[in-house]
């Protein structure tokens, strides 16, 4: 049963909380080029984890431009993490599907990662992960969201 909450929330909380978790993905991001392929490469990776999107849709997933979707799937073709399929319903219809090379990029970048985060919370007390951890819920919570599979470390 989730409480009610009695005052507005503080703009201050939501600004600290706003800029904390870009610092974090900006952290969880330095290993990215260790996998080959882009940061942007692999969001649309990610995009792609729940089976073959349309331009568009990945476009509009991934919040850009048609175009710029598809110089970036020109790109991921071209490295191969990725490649166009022609719809079997509708010739006029193309479908990205990400490649075993690129979900292969996506889980090691995962991987590192969570690595990072993990060195992170291994500085700080069990009583401080405890507290992360009843955050990390309240914010799944909050956002409808399920927790992530555990992806073990390599």
């Amino acid at each position: 049963m989730r409480r009610r909450a009695t005052r507005t929330a503080r703009p201050e909380l939501a600004d600290r909380l706003h800029s904390a978790a870009i610092h974090l993905l900006r952290r969880a991001r330095r290993t990215d080029p260790l996998t080959g392929v882009s940061a942007a490469q692999l969001s649309a990776l990610s995009v792609l984890m729940s089976g073959p999107k349309t331009l568009g849709e990945l476009a509009a997933a991934e919040q850009v431009r048609a175009p710029t979707m598809s110089r970036l799937v020109s790109e991921m073709e071209r490295t191969g993490a990725a490649r166009k399929v022609v719809d079997r319903h509708d010739a006029r219809v193309l479908r990205i599907h990400a490649t075993a090379k690129g979900l292969r990029a996506l889980e090691r970048g995962r991987a590192m990662r969570i690595t990072g985060i993990e060195r992170l919370l291994a500085g700080r007390s069990a009583s401080e992960r405890a507290t992360v951890e009843r955050a990390v819920t309240l914010l799944e919570e909050m956002l409808g969201a399920r927790p992530a599979p555990h992806v073990p470390s390599p």
